[in-house]
């Protein structure tokens, strides 16, 4: 089984993304990602509005900030909340993206390797692989290179990261 949506990445490397956010920009630019897959043509909020608004900081951007403020923008009518890998799963089937946190310092896991140390990204889709869940993410670029469509073993992962839901209210 195989689900992935029709979300466009962006680089938080953009030249459009000031400069001097482009190393911590990922949480706004994912948050970017999925207000511009929830809400197609309209320009919502940019990159860098949004680094504002939702709190962001050189070392990054935290989970409750991220949601916190993620309520504020969207208002009354949305549910923005950590949720499980099942709950992330069913949004993915009911054709939402979910934001996703790596974050092994937080979580005290220094010493293993995982994909990203710290790094927020737009999930885009999952599969099955020999009974093992794959998550689809978009990367949210590099210097020198765009977001990029990555496959990541949820199991590797799964100490150090955190699922954000972003849902309409009765869906």
């Amino acid at each position: 089984m195989k689900i992935q949506l029709p979300v466009q990445g962006y680089s938080q490397y953009d030249t459009t993304i000031q400069a001097n956010y482009r190393a911590s920009a990922c949480g706004p630019v994912t948050a970017y990602v999925l207000l511009n897959y929830l809400f197609p043509n309209t320009s919502y909020h940019q990159p860098n509005d949004l680094y504002e608004k939702l709190g962001g900081t050189r070392i990054g951007l935290f989970t409750y900030r991220f949601i916190r403020n993620m309520r504020k923008l969207l208002g009354q009518n949305w549910i923005v909340d950590k949720c499980t890998l099942r709950d992330a799963l069913v949004e993915l089937k009911s054709g939402r993206a979910v934001a996703l946190k790596f974050d092994k310092y937080f979580s005290l896991k220094w010493n293993k390797k995982f994909t990203f140390s710290y790094h927020w990204v737009p999930l885009i889709g999952y599969e099955i692989v020999d009974s093992e869940v794959v998550l689809i993410i978009h990367d949210n670029g590099g210097r020198n290179r765009p977001s990029q469509i990555r496959r990541v073993r949820y199991s590797d992962n799964a100490p150090i990261l955190t699922f954000v839901q972003i849902t309409p209210i009765g869906k």
